[in-house]
């Protein structure tokens, strides 16, 4: 098989249908299958998810117990896809369908292990763009990722990418985190970019935060290298403070207030400490609930020939 479209899916019952029947148009030059996961719709997407796997033999429908998040809906699809290339396509049309042949040409002409889509005109809401934007240079920064790269979530990952992408099981994936950890053989082209076809994004400022902190400190040390570096220039701005006291202390060149001291030196150390504490509470969090056992995602029940690999 050529082609897996992983679709993760969050209320979007009146979507799926006309996405399934323009995938089956545009992609009819090509053997692909179709993997929808519902993750916690409260519309009757599940309902439709199943009905499309019932209807085309090359739709598989997974339900997920609970909303879990976008990239862990998009590490289980992942996980049922079989073909040589997984695409993933968002359900809301901003991704037009047959942009999936552009990514596909550029994989096979460049031989590249991920293509990338961007967009010459975003049509995401202005919120959104901002929590791209200062993610995109987060990971530029803690992932290596190509400065001029932009990490859409509309992409190809060759078959020999996502074997490796899906031992992750962890509670907190970053498909791009994990993506970078495998390969920079990566790419990526421009598509069009179109307005919602039904509803708003589902996009809200916990979940940027959310994914803020996860790329922040769950693909990385390089915080906590920074932390050091800080606590080590603290540590000689401190010294240096000291000597500046007690050499105006001897000669009388200012007057130096005790309480005046002690409130900045409690109120600058103490919000440095708390700011330590929150990173590194971030990381053994993150740790325990990893330790703990805690999956990725639960699987509800399937529709289709399912099979997880």
């Amino acid at each position: 098989m050529e082609l897996s479209i992983i679709i993760p899916v969050y209320n979007s019952e009146r979507t799926l249908t006309p996405l399934l029947e323009r995938l089956e148009v545009c992609l009819s030059g090509y053997d692909f299958e179709v993997v929808l996961v519902n993750d916690g719709s409260r519309d009757r997407s599940e309902w439709v998810c199943e009905r499309l796997a019932d209807r085309y033999d090359n739709v598989r429908a997974i339900s997920l117990r609970r909303n879990f998040g976008e990239f862990n809906a998009v590490l289980c699809g992942l996980n049922y896809a079989s073909a040589q290339f997984a695409v993933i396509i968002d359900d809301d049309f901003q991704n037009p369908p047959e942009s999936i042949l552009t990514l596909v040409e550029a994989a096979k002409s460049d031989d590249y292990d991920v293509v990338y889509s961007y967009y010459a005109d975003k049509r995401h809401h202005w919120f959104r763009n901002v929590g791209s934007d200062l993610t995109n240079r987060l990971a530029t920064y803690l992932l290596g990722k190509p400065r001029d790269l932009y990490l859409s979530s509309f992409k190809l990952i060759r078959r020999e990418v996502v074997d490796e992408i899906i031992q992750y099981q962890g509670p907190y994936p970053y498909i791009d985190g994990l993506i970078f950890r495998v390969t920079t053989n990566v790419g990526s082209v421009e598509v069009p970019h179109h307005d919602r076809q039904e509803g708003r994004s589902n996009y809200t400022f916990r979940k940027l935060l959310s994914l803020f902190l996860t790329v922040l400190v769950g693909y990385s040390v390089l915080p906590l290298r920074v932390l050091t570096g800080v606590g080590m220039m603290l540590m000689g701005a401190s010294l240096l403070f000291g000597v500046t006291l007690f050499t105006a202390h001897l000669t009388g060149w200012f007057d130096v207030r005790a309480w005046e001291l002690v409130v900045w030196a409690v109120a600058i150390l103490g919000g440095l400490q708390l700011l330590f504490v929150g990173v590194l509470g971030e990381y053994v969090g993150r740790l325990f609930m990893t330790q703990s056992g805690l999956p990725p995602y639960v699987v509800k029940r399937t529709r289709g020939v399912v099979t997880a690999r």
